[in-house]
């Protein structure tokens, strides 16, 4: 069991507090297949990535931004398999809502599509891929999100399931807890702590501050 006392906390969105992992993926093939390239290159790093970045770096000969607006558009429309995560709207709420954001690699459009659908009371805080310069593992993202909850970005806890995310939170300086849910707990390691799901998480009001519990962590360093 690890305690993080913090002043706010971040959540990655798919993966996190959305289950979208079947769609994205479905999305992704059909765009891999549209476009002639290997699907399983395409998977291999779309996770936890802006799409920008992804298709910058498997086909650079394709007007990306371009390509982004049509794939986003497709999994917007896409609800098939996009389900909340168990028990990810009860701890949001036990969060106080200005104490909270929401940090994705995915557009402003697709991210607000989502947590309507997820039914989420809408954060304070929702830094999106239309809001930065670099996306994860830069940590640029995270650092956004301190800044608009007005919190140093040491005082953040990060809710993150996929490594590029750990890397870019570790990089802005903040704790991680990582969320096995779109990758195997061995691929999260880099996190300050591994769990399953929202089950062996829990928060509680500390003054100004917030104490987060995980419990039951998946082979992480102990802290």
């Amino acid at each position: 069991m690890a305690t993080f006392r913090c002043s706010a906390v971040l959540f990655d969105l798919d993966g996190v507090l959305i289950d979208s992992t079947r769609s994205v993926e479905r999305q992704w093939r059909a765009w891999a297949k549209e476009k002639g390239i290997d699907a399983e290159k395409v998977i291999a790093i779309a996770h936890g990535v802006r799409a920008l970045e992804v298709i910058r770096a498997i086909a650079p000969h394709l007007d990306a931004e371009e390509e982004v607006r049509r794939l986003e558009a497709r999994e917007a429309g896409d609800q098939v398999d996009v389900v909340v995560m168990p028990g990810a709207i009860e701890f949001s709420n036990s969060i106080p809502n200005g104490q909270w954001g929401v940090v994705t690699s995915g557009t402003r459009a697709l991210a607000s599509a989502r947590l309507q659908l997820g039914g989420f009371q809408a954060p304070k805080v929702l830094v999106t891929a239309d809001d930065v310069v670099n996306g994860k593992p830069h940590p640029e993202p995270y650092l956004r999100g301190a800044q608009l909850l007005g919190v140093k970005p040491e005082e953040c806890l990060v809710i993150e399931d996929a490594p590029a995310g750990i890397r870019a939170a570790h990089a802005a300086g903040m704790k991680v807890v990582g969320f096995a849910s779109t990758y195997h707990p061995e691929k999260l390691l880099q996190a300050d702590a591994v769990i399953a799901g929202f089950r062996e998480l829990s928060a509680a009001v500390d003054g100004s501050h917030l104490r987060v519990t995980a419990g039951c962590i998946v082979g992480s360093k102990r802290l």
